[in-house]
């Protein structure tokens, strides 16, 4: 059975009870859940949707809408609305201190980076506090679009001092494997964790639709001395990630 004729307004839509954006909502639950919309698979566009059913588009774009805050639909500008795929959680624990591509290594997992941004700068007034850097100094950035599996995971963007990464263009892979080389790998972090609407730009980078959930980590890494050696904020997909602690009882 295809879209089209799974959408036709047989029983579903005629002899059904509640507001038709939501019976029409339903409908396409139920077709994702049965596979007629399977994952990756773009819907009609709402146009073609009003004229199966003969809702008004409104209406159409209503339903639609509902699908996409909760993570069912995503949209991507210009293509159209598509079934989310429904790739399994990542956990991440909080108990060891890995970068990105370490921890998906541990998962058999190939991960990728696309380059959004680094250099040498003016450091923020942020910048200077956390990392105690002199305000007419200067300091290291890099952020990226991380990927795992094929799929956007995170936004990444962190700052060091500049005699811990005098060269940012060094990055490839791994920062924290580029740090160990000069024995300045951090040993510990503090993080703080967030609950975010993703602004337009990080959710198109993400792959998600603008406002959708997601987790803003803030990283700041010390040396085995004390001395600040990372600062780092990341906005994660809220749908595709969890991060996991293990408490213990105290004595």
């Amino acid at each position: 059975m295809n879209a089209a004729s799974f959408l036709a307004p047989d029983d579903w839509l005629k002899n059904s009870e509640g507001p038709r954006y939501v019976r029409l909502r339903q409908r396409l639950e139920d077709g994702i859940e049965a596979g007629v919309l399977p994952p990756n698979s773009s819907l009609p566009p709402e146009r073609e949707i009003a004229e199966i059913t003969g809702l008004s588009r409104v209406t159409v774009r209503k339903a639609i809408q509902e699908l996409v805050k909760q993570g069912a639909i995503v949209q991507r500008q210009g293509s159209g609305s598509f079934v989310r795929d429904a790739t399994p959680r990542l956990e991440q624990s909080l108990s060891h201190l890995t970068s990105f591509s370490e921890d998906m290594r541990l998962r058999g997992m190939e991960t990728s980076a696309r380059w959004l941004e680094r250099g040498v700068f003016l450091p923020s007034p942020e910048e200077v506090a956390v990392l105690g850097l002199a305000a007419d100094g200067e300091v290291s950035r890099i952020c990226r679009l991380r990927e795992a599996g094929g799929r956007p995971m995170a936004v990444e963007r962190a700052s060091l001092p500049l005699d811990i990464l005098p060269n940012p263009l060094a990055v490839r892979d791994s920062l924290y494997g580029l740090l160990a080389e000069s024995g300045l790998r951090p040993v510990r972090a503090i993080q703080k964790i967030s609950a975010v609407n993703l602004e337009a730009e990080d959710a198109a980078l993400l792959g998600v639709a603008e406002g959708a959930a997601g987790l803003r980590i803030q990283r700041i890494s010390y040396l085995d001395n004390g001395r600040v050696a990372e600062f780092t904020k990341s906005n994660y997909r809220g749908d595709a990630y969890d991060f996991v602690a293990e408490l213990r009882l105290t004595p």
